[in-house]
């Protein structure tokens, strides 16, 4: 079987060669060549026609985020990339998401040897995820709301007419979505979708500590809900999303008439932390027939099983179908435990949830 054949952009000779090392380990992989800067990359990725690119963000002569959106609509192959533990890095990453990377690696800031040594597996694993995702062309014109300056979120200003409006709506309902590799625009499309009174939303999206107050605070600033990384203890509200934050499960209890937010370290589950399956295991112990579940993209299996617990209890299962997935691990394998009401693109998922409340709560939907 043919190996992956990977191409390294990064300014420091030491990360390329750190790099190139933990590539050529693997059987299945290899380093094929390793760039300097954009314009070298350029060439060889001309010539060598590699399967996958990882790519430093900030780099000299032509930054990352350059490069990747002029080869996203030129050359459009998978690109995972190399970012570091910052606030500007996250903000960075977030964009190179949008355009179209699969994936990320977040390097530390200081002892990056030993860091990226210790992050081999993840490094690896991430490039061979990325070898097998479904990439997109970028549109000529693409440019992400919210990512040029003056731009709605850049500005704070929130779309002002909603989708459609549930009017009075139970605040018994949750909903809970679970993603992955590519889950951060996935998830994206489905909070944009959703109009400011909707049920709470409760998500667990695989990402480090470091980036997720930023891809929270991101989301708040182009949807109609609220977004934020959510806070132990405190209340769920219709209207308002909760991000478990990078490096901590996420769970819900009940406490009286109201719904509140758990979060707390432990154990990896499914080598995750966060874990889909520790809040989906919540979500059909504690809210059982009034749960919404929503299964995105992402490699693996991490809440499966829990989601089929969730079907059990009453709720009302999604996932996205394979053709709109980036990897369509995660719903593959929730929909193999039985555990999907209904399998459907991407842009039809908030909808449908919309539709299925309307049915389940009898709240008149009025579009506009």
């Amino acid at each position: 079987m043919p190996k992956t054949r990977v191409v390294v952009v990064d300014d420091s000779a030491l990360v390329r060669g750190l790099l190139a090392e933990i590539i050529n380990k693997q059987p299945d992989m290899e380093c094929v060549g390793a760039a300097s800067d954009p314009f070298v990359a350029r060439e060889m990725i001309r010539n060598l026609n590699p399967d996958v690119i990882t790519l430093d963000v900030e780099m000299p002569k032509m930054d990352g985020i350059d490069f990747l959106s002029k080869l996203m609509r030129l050359r459009p192959m998978p690109v995972v990339m190399v970012s570091t533990l910052t606030e500007r890095g996250a903000e960075v990453t977030l964009r190179a998401l949008e355009l179209g990377a699969i994936d990320f690696v977040a390097k530390p800031k200081i002892g990056v040897a030993d860091g990226l040594r210790q992050l081999a597996e993840d490094i690896t694993e991430k490039v061979r995820t990325a070898s097998k995702a479904h990439v997109r062309r970028l549109p000529p014109a693409a440019a992400p709301a919210g990512a040029a300056p003056g731009g709605a979120a850049a500005a704070g200003v929130r779309p002002a007419a909603p989708v459609a409006s549930l009017g009075r709506l139970s605040t018994e309902k949750l909903i809970f979505i679970g993603a992955s590799t590519g889950g951060t625009e996935a998830t994206k499309e489905v909070l944009m979708n959703l109009p400011a009174d909707a049920p709470g939303v409760v998500i667990t999206q695989h990402m480090p500590a470091g980036f997720t107050r930023s891809y929270a605070a991101r989301l708040d600033g182009l949807c109609r809900i609220r977004v934020k990384e959510a806070v132990d203890a405190e209340r769920i509200l219709p209207g308002h999303a909760y991000i478990a934050p990078g490096g901590l499960h996420l769970s819900v209890e009940r406490s009286g008439a109201n719904y509140i937010a758990r979060v707390k370290d432990g154990d990896p589950v499914n080598r995750h932390k966060p874990s889909v399956e520790v809040l989906f295991e919540s979500a059909a112990r504690v809210v059982g027939q009034n749960a919404l579940g929503v299964m995105l993209t992402g490699m693996g299996a991490d809440g499966a099983r829990a989601m089929k617990t969730m079907r059990d209890a009453g709720s009302y299962n999604f996932c996205q179908d394979e053709a709109s997935c980036v990897v369509f691990g995660m719903p593959r394998e929730a929909i193999a435990h039985g555990a999907a009401d209904e399998v459907l693109p991407l842009q039809r998922i908030a909808p449908a949830l919309l539709e299925r409340l309307r049915s389940t709560v009898g709240a008149a939907i009025h579009r506009v």
